[in-house]
């Protein structure tokens, strides 16, 4: 059996950005639900992973400190092929583009670039504005139901045609995915309902199924050819 089918048979191994932010939430909903929650802090911390949560915080802090500690590159290489959740911050980190208070290109931040929306910063407003909803999630025929909160959330101003909508907040998309990739611009972390980490682990769990079938297919393929 490979190390991909190992790790299939077992649960899954998820890493939680643990360099600024509200790493310790997410940690303890894994705990929650019986799944094996590791911190990141440095990019060896990376390896051996299934899949990443990117926590909300503050996006510029997280940016400065992943380059600081060269984690940058390995990261954006993590997000090609591993499922990755961002939410909030981590939402303004896997961005394409990222806008200013006014709609403009943010000139002052570069996020990874590998989910392809646009996000404007705090555009739900300051601190003071926080507020909790509910949010549907719809993804297919399967609908969940779940208590969010916005906290000096972003706002996902543009959509690529690649990325799927799977929840809204008065019509303005708040949870995306595209492919490997989710992004959300709420927490749910902050809330003991656990809908939302278990539909994550289902996501990884969908993703490491689809490339260990990808790999056997590929796999197959070569040994016809040798043959």
């Amino acid at each position: 059996m490979n190390q991909l089918s190992d790790r299939l048979a077992t649960a899954p191994v998820i890493g939680v950005l643990a360099l600024q932010g509200d790493f310790n939430c997410h940690l303890e909903s894994l705990k929650k639900v019986g799944a094996t929650g590791r911190e990141v802090r440095s990019l060896e911390s990376l390896h051996n992973l299934d899949a990443l949560i990117l926590p909300g915080g503050e996006s510029t802090t997280m940016a400065l400190l992943l380059r600081e500690f060269n984690m940058w590159t390995g990261l954006k290489k993590f997000t090609k092929t591993k499922p990755v959740w961002g939410t909030c911050a981590g939402l303004i980190l896997l961005s394409s583009q990222v806008e200013d208070g006014t709609g403009a290109p943010d000139k002052t931040f570069e996020p990874l670039g590998v989910l392809d929306v646009t996000v404007s910063r705090n555009a739900y407003g300051r601190q003071i504005n926080s507020f909790e909803d509910k949010v549907e999630i719809i993804d297919g025929a399967e609908k969940l139901s779940a208590p969010v909160s916005f906290i000096r959330a972003p706002k996902i101003t543009r959509v690529g045609s690649k990325v799927e909508v799977l929840a809204k907040t008065d019509d303005t998309p708040t949870l995306v995915r595209q492919g490997n990739l989710l992004g959300s611009a709420f927490h749910t972390e902050l809330h003991e309902d656990t809908t939302f980490i278990r539909y994550f682990l289902n996501h990884v769990s969908k993703t490491l199924s689809a490339d260990k079938g990808e790999s056997i297919t590929n796999t197959n393929s070569r040994s016809r050819e040798v043959a």
